[in-house]
């Protein structure tokens, strides 16, 4: 049964939940009836019986019973005995308290009765307290002179301004005031508040450079464009002013409580200076844990994450600094314990909170403002004085040879090696050092990867990286110094950082004395400005085509103030860094628009001294220049309050840009022209040089015989692109001028070709549509240049096929005959040019082509980049690969032009030579000895055109050119017999003869296939000695190879008059008989 589930039933008596599962349900029932029951017994058979069985259910059911209330019985006992002890002890609480009513009432009657002598003895303890305070803080205040220059003397200023402002504020209590005694105190205390104030500012001043006891100059600020250093500091505001990034980086719990006021003055929020807030235990706020980092509980370890540039990873213990270890537990100093903010970071904080708590933040602003650029110029004189001490050190102990271009610019990396073409020469002894150094308008350590070039990007790359530290410094110190300065409270409200307002208004830089982040970078940018400007020796002046004009307008939108003390030092530079919302103090529109020709007083008038560190100097540095510019933008952007953000896209990159644009450029292409026009004028430029004895060699390093010009127009295009390339914005105008230069240099090029070949029959024929369509079936033209990474396409024609395309050409120029000489190029040399001419465009062909390769590259990098990050400026290159490859297949079809010419102008030759044996009747009398004087003055011209070609075109490519000799000249034997009216048996020695001398004067050359050339003459020698057989012979020969010579090759045989040979009269029809089948 379910209700009996439960119930606590010993192990031994288990038997009883069988009985109990055996009662009906019924019996359980909310409801019970027990009318059925009664029926039941009343009208069974064996009543007894069921009456036995209900009793022994009953039974069962009182066992259980039992069984409950023995195993609960023990726990109602004990309540039942809690419950009464409860009972007893309100009872005696209720005693207890009436006892205590009463002797509270009697309390109150005695009490009553004493009233006012108590009052009188509380009021003579209160007035005690206070005259024992009053002497117990003139004591204090007259040892407080000294504790402070204790405190200064140990470093401890923010103790020190502690205490000082403590000591002032009780000195202007009443009671305090009329004591003479305290007059020289005060007086002290005015002497050290200047004392302090100076000594905080130094403190201050040489940590915004670096210099102090917790700058971090060890740092690596090296990294990828996209990242910017990891300090980071915070205010305690509920405005909705935007920060800096690292402003936004720090937590909310980690806030610095900012309680100056705006006029810079100072006040705590007890009598004695004490902490206004609760729950810090003050006794162990100055415990200083002995193993906390002995610099003031900082560690920095060095990590390399994800394939980026090392950076500083923080590590930060929660205790006070070391310089906050002597001051009075505050607001300030709990926010800077439990700050994650750098050591550095910190440090600055508490100098700023000294400065807002002496209410100097103004005077302090305008004296770093003093000092701002001539402690830069300093800075950079140094580093440059510093580099260039190293650099003489090196040169010393390791000698020149070491001084590479290690960290120069990258550009196309692979693609430049020519540049090292000065120190080599070629093998046939022609230096090339004074043919590029003659063409290029920069000397070898200029050029791009010139050692100029290396040595000014090392050490721009060096200042700017320290511009970028102490501009990271100027950031945090700007932006507490406006914070302080903005700040609007009630002066007789406690300090709460809930209660700080911020200000937007553009004028703020009033209550910082003139000092702001923008007038930070404003002078930074100057003083870089005139460092690129001694680099590229460019004046100020000069540096900027547009400078009055963006002078101009900023001096129109900045509103004209009256000049304060110190104004001489303001900005001195001549284009816009900055916009109308950025007042700028201590300066007036006047001294804005004079630009460069105003210096402060206090500003060295002397340069950087970058002479000692930089081979040369000059306006091709830019190069150098543009890449650390562009970094160094993007770094100071990404610094930038989101205020200032319109700054990082003015100033330095725009005047470094506009310089390149308005003057580099310019200057580059006229420079860039002349050597182009310099190296395509010259006489040598297309004269082919090369020793006698030279062998061909691909290679331009060991002597490949390439123009000069061509040479010098290469050398000239890949420097442009090294230019390109160090400068991405305006490759697109680079590779314009590329252009420009290889368009001039390919119509001297055809200029060339056309004084060689002009009025020639070979150069008309391959103009021709039908010429150009077999040379192109030609399977010889596999030997022709293409283009890089594409093979000679095989010819699959077969021989058939290839004879039959051999014939034709040689019948179209057989039926040319009589060649002219003057119709041919007689000139050998001109013909060498043609050859030279050839290699010398394929060379530059492959060349551009690489360089377009590598542009494109480039291209797509660059925009892939852009692509994955949002950048501050535009870095994409416009370089046209595509123009590039065009120019590279024009440079291309001229040499092979060149090679079809040459071709076609050798087998004119041979037809010019050989045509002379239609005319000549071979009846001789005697066996010849030598070949015709014609076949004699062919393979002397074939052998000498070979030998003095040889140096100036690869092997494959005296095979194309010489190649159709043999075709040509055994065609032209071959149909020489249908234009003979007899010949005897010494003719036909001797034409064998000559055939026989050809193919010794052909297989000489060693590109030629021998094999080939023998067949083809073998073939002729076949055909003429079947004139010396008989006709039934003859007939036996055709019948057997009839497919070997044509029909009209076969008439001819038996139209010729052979001496002692007799033909019947109906020869031709028996053999046309026989070739019919």
């Amino acid at each position: 049964m379910g209700i009996f589930d439960g119930l606590p039933i010993s192990l031994e008596k288990s038997y009883l939940r069988e009985e109990l599962l055996k009662i009906d349900e019924s019996w359980s029932a909310a409801r019970f009836d027990s009318l059925p029951h009664v029926v039941h017994i009343l009208t069974s058979k064996d009543r007894e019986g069921e009456a036995q069985f209900l009793k022994e259910q009953s039974d069962v059911i009182e066992e259980v019973v039992d069984e409950v209330v023995h195993a609960y019985h023990s726990g109602f006992n004990k309540a039942i005995q809690n419950y009464s002890q409860i009972l007893r002890l309100f009872s005696e609480s209720t005693e207890s308290i009436g006892v205590l009513k009463v002797d509270l009432a009697e309390a109150k009657k005695l009490l009553g009765a004493r009233n006012k002598q108590l009052h009188q003895l509380w009021y003579r303890s209160v007035t005690l307290r206070h005259i024992i305070s009053l002497l117990d803080q003139i004591e204090g205040i007259a040892k407080v002179p000294a504790r402070i220059e204790k405190l200064i003397a140990e470093k401890q200023l923010y103790a020190a301004v502690q205490l000082h402002v403590q000591s002032t504020l009780m000195l202007e209590r009443e009671g305090l005031q009329t004591v003479g005694a305290l007059q020289d105190v005060r007086s002290e205390l005015t002497k050290l508040r200047g004392a302090l104030f100076y000594k905080v500012l130094e403190d201050l001043h040489a940590h915004l450079y670096n210099k102090g006891d917790y700058s971090i100059v060890s740092s690596s600020i090296n990294e990828r464009d996209d990242e910017v250093p990891t300090t980071t500091v915070a205010f305690s505001t509920n405005n909705s002013q935007p920060f800096s990034r690292r402003t936004r980086l720090l937590k909310g719990d980690n806030q610095i409580g900012s309680y100056g006021f705006g006029d810079g003055s100072y006040k705590p929020n007890s009598v004695d200076g004490g902490s206004s807030f609760n729950g810090h235990d003050e006794d162990g706020a100055l415990e200083i844990d002995d193993e906390a980092t002995s610099d003031g509980h900082t560690a920095s370890i060095r990590v390399n994450g994800g394939g980026s540039a090392p950076k500083d990873v923080k590590i930060v213990s929660r205790q006070i600094p070391a310089w906050l270890s002597y001051s009075t537990p505050d607001e300030f100093v709990e926010a800077m314990r439990k700050s994650d903010a750098p050591l550095h970071v910190k440090y600055s904080q508490t100098m700023v909170e000294c400065l807002c708590m002496l209410g100097k933040v103004a005077a302090a602003g305008a004296i770093i403002c003093q000092r701002l650029r001539p402690t830069i110029h300093d800075i950079i004189t140094t580093k440059i004085k510093v580099h260039a001490e190293h650099v003489i050190g090196s040169r010393a102990g390791i000698g020149q040879a070491t001084q590479t271009a290690a960290t120069g610019l990258h550009y196309l990396k692979g693609q430049l090696e020519s540049y090292q073409l000065s120190k080599q020469k070629r093998q046939n002894g022609i230096s090339l050092a004074g043919i590029l150094l003659a063409v290029s308008p920069v000397s070898p350590a200029m050029a791009p990867t010139g050692t100029a070039q290396s040595a000014a990007k090392e050490l721009l790359d060096s200042i700017l990286d320290t511009i970028v530290r102490i501009f990271e410094n100027h950031v945090i110190v700007g932006e507490l110094l406006e914070s302080k300065s903005s700040q609007q409270v009630d002066m007789n409200t406690p300090k709460s950082m809930a209660e700080i307002n911020w200000n937007s208004d553009t004028e703020a830089s009033r209550d910082t004395g003139g000092y702001s982040i923008g007038f930070t970078l404003t002078v930074l940018q100057s003083e870089c400005q005139q460092l690129i400007c001694e680099i590229l020796r460019a004046t100020p002046e000069a540096a900027s085509a547009d400078a009055a004009v963006q002078t101009a307008r900023l001096a129109n939108k900045a509103p004209s103030k009256g000049k304060r003390d110190g104004s001489e030092d303001g900005l001195t530079f001549a284009f816009r860094f900055t916009d109308a919302t950025i007042s700028i103090p201590n300066q007036g529109a006047d001294l804005i628009r004079q630009g460069w020709s105003r210096r402060g007083p206090n500003i060295l008038q002397e340069g950087y001294g970058t002479a000692a560190i930089l081979p040369e100097q000059g306006i091709y540095l830019a190069a150098s220049v543009y890449r650390p510019v562009l970094q160094f933008t993007d770094k100071v952007a990404s610094m930038l309050p989101q205020k200032y953000s319109q700054l990082g896209n003015d100033g330095l990159l725009a005047f470094v840009e506009n310089f390149v644009k308005d003057h580099f450029l310019p200057t580059m292409f006229v420079d860039y022209r002349k050597g182009v026009q310099q190296a395509i004028s010259s006489p040598a430029a297309f004269r082919p040089r090369a020793h006698a004895a030279a062998v061909y060699t691909p290679s331009i390093e060991k002597g490949r015989p390439v123009l000069q010009g061509l040479l010098a127009i290469d050398f000239l295009a890949k420097e442009v692109l090294g230019w390109a390339q160090a400068m991405p914005k305006f490759a697109g105008d680079l590779v314009k001028y590329v252009q420009t230069f290889l368009e001039r240099t390919y119509e001297r090029c055809r200029t060339s070709y056309m004084e060689a070949v002009l009025e020639k029959l070979s150069y008309m024929l391959i103009g021709r549509h039908d010429v150009e369509n077999l040379m192109r079936l030609d399977p010889a033209s596999a030997y022709l240049p293409t283009s890089l990474g594409q093979p000679n396409i095989e010819n699959n024609a077969s021989d058939a096929e290839t004879a039959e395309v051999e014939l034709e050409m040689s019948d179209l120029l057989l039926n040319l005959r009589p060649i002219k000489q003057e119709n041919l190029i007689r000139d050998d040399n001109k013909l060498i040019l043609l050859a030279s001419l050839s290699d010398s465009l394929e060379y530059v062909a492959d060349s551009i082509e690489r360089l377009g390769i590598t542009c494109a590259r480039a291209s797509s990098q660059i925009e892939q980049n852009s692509n994955q990050k949002t950048s501050h400026h535009a870095r994409t290159s416009s370089l046209p690969p595509k123009d590039l490859a065009l120019f590279a297949e024009e440079y291309r079809k001229l040499a092979i032009d060149c090679l079809k010419v040459l071709r076609v102008e050798m087998q004119l030759e041979t037809i010019f030579h050989m045509q002379a044996m239609t005319s000549k009747e071979y009846m001789e009398d005697q066996d010849a000895e030598e070949p015709d004087d014609f076949i004699i003055s062919l393979t002397a011209q074939i052998t000498r055109r070979d030998e003095e070609m040889a140096p100036f075109v690869a092997g494959i490519k005296r095979n194309y050119i010489f190649g159709g000799i043999c075709g040509v000249a055994a065609n032209a034997s071959i149909k020489a017999l249908a234009d003979m009216k007899s010949v005897n048996l010494f003719g036909v020695q001797q034409i064998c003869r000559n055939s026989i001398a050809l193919e010794q004067a052909l297989a000489a050359i060693s590109s030629i296939d021998s094999e080939a050339v023998q067949l083809r003459l073998d073939r002729v020698r076949t055909y003429y000695e079947l004139l010396n057989m008989p006709f039934e012979a003859l007939l036996a020969f055709i019948m057997e190879h009839e497919q070997v010579f044509t029909a009209a090759e076969y008439g001819s045989l038996l139209k010729v008059q052979v001496p002692g040979r007799e033909i019947p009269a109906d020869a031709e029809d028996r053999v046309a008989e026989i070739l019919s089948h």
